[in-house]
């Protein structure tokens, strides 16, 4: 079914941030529909499920919603409440597993095109994020089933032998729930140390469990081949084989660039391959085509979180009620 009327914006993405735009769109009064291929705010749904937030809850609030914790940071669990919540309080208009196959350009507006239907519009914004495709590690072994690179919990890995890549949050948060669960871990880490942006009050924990040797660290050290029952690790010049069962390839992950290239969108050339838009209005070189939230800042996936990209939609709208 091809929707006749013209809706003022299309907002893909239901995240944090692309609520944030469908509420501005209520504030304005502006017709709209937020299109999700996954469940409601599918990034945080599958974060792992003892995962608790850098942030305190009041800086992830949107829309005017209190955001009530039982912590002083919340977790998971009760983001995935409070974000229905807030999309239940403004009474959004959402369709969810529903995925943007495209995006076609006319002569005076854009039409959505989904696996499902087709959607004209003025306007376009794009929150997409970037949690759904991983950084590969390019080595062979990777495709295993052993392998992964999302985490869930830790139970399953109780008593096997469990490697971990990674130096960030997540590689660090993953190592340390295995460990509790009883889990022989190992941290292979490409860096000389963990990440700076370590979450202050795991990192002493961490660097305990390294230090008393109950959690293995190897630095400046990368994987190289996994195999059903073993792996690979090159420490400097040498290559050390260990015995394992499991592997999480916590190597972060990247904006949908085949997507937004196919939309006709361009990225800049460095590494960061940051998609390229007006810092002040989030408009692309496509006329009523514009970037929010996490995706903005390309391969530089920490530039951007919902704490700081709450602007996004505010600069956004305002732009667009300007037109």
């Amino acid at each position: 079914m091809k929707h006749e009327k013209i809706l003022d914006v299309v907002i893909i993405g239901a995240g944090p941030i692309g609520l944030a735009c469908g509420i501005e769109a209520e504030k304005y009064s502006m017709s709209y529909q937020i299109l999700e291929k996954g469940c409601l705010v599918n990034s945080i749904f599958h974060f792992p499920m003892n995962m608790t937030f850098f942030s305190t809850s009041d800086r992830l609030e949107i829309g005017g919603v209190p955001f009530i914790s039982h912590g002083d940071k919340p977790n998971r669990r009760e983001a995935l409440e409070y974000y229905r919540r807030a999309a239940d309080s403004w009474k959004l208009k959402i369709n969810t597993y529903e995925t943007v196959t495209t995006i076609k350009q006319k002569e005076i507006f854009y039409e959505v095109i989904t696996d499902k239907d087709h959607y004209p519009a003025k306007s376009v914004i794009i929150a997409t994020g970037y949690y759904d495709i991983p950084n590969p590690l390019d080595i062979p072994g990777e495709s295993l089933e052993k392998v992964s690179h999302y985490f869930t919990e830790a139970h399953p890995y109780a008593h096997r032998k469990v490697v971990v890549a990674g130096g960030g949050n997540s590689a660090v948060d993953v190592a340390l729930e295995c460990y509790r669960k009883g889990a022989e871990v190992t941290l292979v880490v490409k860096k000389a140390g963990l990440e700076n942006s370590i979450k202050y009050w795991v990192k002493p924990d961490i660097e305990n469990r390294i230090k008393e040797g109950a959690i293995t660290a190897y630095f400046n050290a990368s994987l190289k081949k996994i195999t059903e029952d073993e792996v690979d690790i090159a420490v400097g010049n040498k290559t050390k084989t260990i015995k394992n069962d499991f592997v999480f390839a916590m190597t972060g992950y990247r904006p949908d660039y085949a997507f937004l290239e196919s939309v006709g969108l361009k990225c800049g050339g460095d590494e960061n391959h940051m998609p390229c838009f007006n810092p002040d209005t989030f408009e692309t070189h496509m006329e009523g085509v514009y970037l929010a939230g996490v995706v903005c800042g390309g391969m530089n996936t920490s530039k951007w979180f919902i704490e700081n990209a709450r602007e996004h939609p505010h600069k956004i709208f305002e732009h667009m009620n300007k037109k």
